[in-house]
């Protein structure tokens, strides 16, 4: 299909770029196996002013098998990039059609799931960086997959730096990884599994908000509350991607259950959220839903990170009162990871929610990402400040 022609988007499941060439398992990680030119949409009628591409490339998946996944890659039309940021958006769904490669796509039939990262991905254009947007969920859709995400993260990297149109220089680039909610979890398994998977690249900062929970107590939390049509939506994808959790389920969901999975496994995320406000999970399942993830808690043993931080300099952030990811996790992750030595800006917000700190913290989380790319270090050691809100300036 030609660029900014208007004909409808093929959806992944159904559009032969993302198939890989015969022998691509046998490619080094991050080897680009087929690009293409695209328009990345923005919120208004016209594209990105940009120059954007898509990158099918060669990554790694949880069992340490080859994987193939896309990146969208963008940069300004304009002056030299003057370093990458590898941002990943909350898909927080298992359909294919949710993936940032479809729904970024000017023509995409829905742009809603898609607005704060036409905000993020405009904002960071205009501070001119190249961008990488993974499919970091990979092809079965995972959000919760261990070190998966991490790993297409790196790779997405990997290949934009060696894409020539992007202007890069190779691994002398300065990277940074930002990410919120779901996002953040992407970019957290990016930060802990650089300095083993890909020590070459110069990730000069890492950006995160709105998530540390614990997975498996986060999900039974969600359970019969106004966000458990997080549960559907997630769900499937998290089956498809960890055996043990698929034959639990398999075993214990009535047909109605069945049933509720296939629906929430065909659509992203605003719509299963507004469908299914507090569903409550025991009411499709012959045992209890919090008992389900107590027989399957080997699932997530090695879903959560552990007391070590991440190398590269961190950006935390979290609203004080957010009402879908509780922030003592995030305090508590901040105290271990200080103990362990790592550098940390931590800003908790008073009056925002977990939506709205989205949107409201992205200036500072640009700046602080701004100055990394820009050479200048992170703080030494760690800082934790309670801000009335950031988008007064508090970071």
């Amino acid at each position: 299909m030609a660029v900014g022609s208007a004909e409808p988007l093929p959806t992944p499941q159904n559009d032969p770029f993302y198939t890989p060439p015969s022998g691509w398992d046998s490619e080094a990680p991050g080897t680009i196996l087929n690009s293409r030119p695209v328009e990345v949409a923005s919120l208004g009628p016209q594209p990105q002013d940009a120059d954007s591409w898509q990158l099918l490339y060669r990554t790694t998946d949880t069992a340490g098998q080859p994987m193939a996944a896309v990146t969208t890659v963008l940069r300004p039309r304009t002056g030299r990039v003057k370093g990458l940021i590898t941002y990943q958006p909350a898909t927080d769904a298992s359909a294919p059609q949710c993936a940032p490669s479809f729904v970024l796509r000017q023509g995409a039939p829905d742009k809603y799931d898609a607005s704060l990262d036409f905000i993020q991905i405009d904002q960071m254009l205009s501070s001119g960086h190249a961008i990488s947007v993974p499919d970091w969920e990979g092809p079965k859709g995972s959000v919760f997959a261990p070190r998966q995400p991490g790993y297409a993260v790196l790779d997405g990297v990997r290949a934009a730096e060696r894409f020539a149109p992007l202007g890069l220089s190779g691994t002398d680039t300065p990277v940074a990884a930002m990410g919120y909610s779901g996002g953040a979890i992407a970019t957290r398994w990016a930060a802990q599994v650089h300095p083993t998977y890909a020590p070459e690249l110069r990730l000069v900062g890492v950006a995160l908000g709105g998530w540390t929970a614990p997975i498996g107590p986060y999900l039974v939390s969600l359970n019969a509350g106004p966000f458990s049509g997080f549960l559907p939506s997630l769900l499937p994808g998290m089956m498809r991607a960890d055996p043990r959790l698929a034959a639990a389920f398999d075993t214990h969901l009535t047909p109605a259950g069945k049933a509720l999975m296939a629906a929430g496994d065909s659509k992203c995320v605003t719509p299963n959220v507004a469908q299914h406000a507090f569903l409550n999970m025991d009411d499709y399942l012959t045992i209890p839903f919090s008992q389900l993830f107590e027989q399957v808690q080997a699932s997530f043993a090695d879903l959560d990170f552990g007391p070590v931080a991440p190398t590269a300099p961190l950006f935390l952030y979290h609203a004080v009162h957010d009402e879908i990811v509780d922030i003592a996790p995030t305090d508590r992750a901040v105290a271990q990871w200080c103990a362990s030595g790592a550098r940390i800006t931590y800003t908790r917000d008073r009056l925002s929610e977990h939506v709205s700190l989205a949107v409201s913290a992205i200036p500072a989380a640009l700046r602080w990402i701004d100055d990394r790319l820009a050479g200048r270090p992170a703080p030494v050691g760690c800082s934790t400040r309670t801000v009335l809100s950031m988008s007064l300036g508090g970071a």
